[in-house]
């Protein structure tokens, strides 16, 4: 559903939630899921091909989140699109749960198990070419963080997405500029992250990653073809609740009882701002 009003507010929803899971948990990676909130919001309500009730569909489309540990939007979109119920994110990093602090298979819609970062994206560029050897419509979804950029094994799948034309795999960044021991252009300087790719021989697109339609438009539009798309989506880590945004200490940061007040009472505001509800 390509709805700009819904997915706003969906995405004011997933926040809220993921805010609540991890207050509740007292643990979590909070910056990270809400910079990418929008991005896996614009995937799961408008783009990708499956269905909570046959989550093993041989004919789905695939999302890896390669960033796992920002778990927390992944988990509650999934529970909000049926694949378990919502009950279940109250056992977030409890023992004896499958709602643990990196994707697992165990869950329902959960494609790949990550967490040591660099392995998504050539677990990505391996459903491609599958599905390309097997002539299936099936389009590949990869989400990565910037700070991933220093794994080797990024340019390796990111060499061979471009050798077998993979045009049915779009990789994204979550290019929020900051990782857990501070700015990443202090940790590893990445820049420029388009001209590498570009030398890799991918379709590079730059864009506001928090933009929906924008976001939309750029993965579901034209693509070039006998390339795999890179979404290069510059987005805002802590995104939507101001004390948090741009601080590298919420890469995570667990809110205390008054700044969790403060964030809920910031996200109704933005909803009641932008007449959404």
């Amino acid at each position: 559903m390509n709805n700009e009003k819904f997915l706003k507010t969906k995405a004011a929803e997933i926040r809220r939630s993921l805010l609540d899971m991890i207050y509740k948990a007292k643990t979590g990676h909070t910056g990270g899921a809400l910079s990418s909130v929008d991005i896996l919001t614009v995937l799961y309500y408008g783009v990708l091909r499956i269905d909570s009730s046959n989550p093993k569909d041989p004919d789905r489309d695939r999302f890896v989140m390669s960033k796992g540990h920002s778990v927390e939007g992944l988990l509650t979109i999934l529970a909000d699109n049926g694949f378990f119920p919502k009950e279940e994110l109250k056992q977030f990093s409890k023992f004896g749960s499958r709602m643990i602090g990196h994707p697992s298979v165990k869950v329902p819609g959960v494609e790949f198990n990550t967490g040591a970062l660099g392995h998504g994206l050539s677990c990505s560029v391996g459903m491609a070419l599958a599905a390309q050897k097997d002539k299936k419509n099936i389009n590949v979804y990869c989400l990565m963080g910037d700070g991933e950029q220093a794994e080797g094994s990024v340019w390796e799948a990111a060499m061979a997405g471009a050798n077998f034309k993979l045009n049915n795999l779009t990789a994204i960044i979550d290019r929020n500029h900051l990782q857990i021991s501070g700015k990443t252009e202090d940790v590893m300087r990445l820049n420029s992250l388009e001209e590498k790719w570009r030398a890799f021989g991918w379709d590079v697109r730059v864009q506001n990653g928090h933009d929906l339609h924008a976001l939309h438009e750029t993965f579901t539009g034209s693509r070039t073809e006998g390339k795999p798309m890179l979404v290069i989506a510059e987005t805002t880590k802590g995104k939507g609740v101001s004390f948090m945004e741009d601080v590298a200490k919420w890469h995570h940061g667990v809110p205390s009882a008054e700044q969790f007040e403060q964030a809920m009472k910031e996200i109704d505001n933005y909803l009641i701002q932008e007449g959404l509800v």
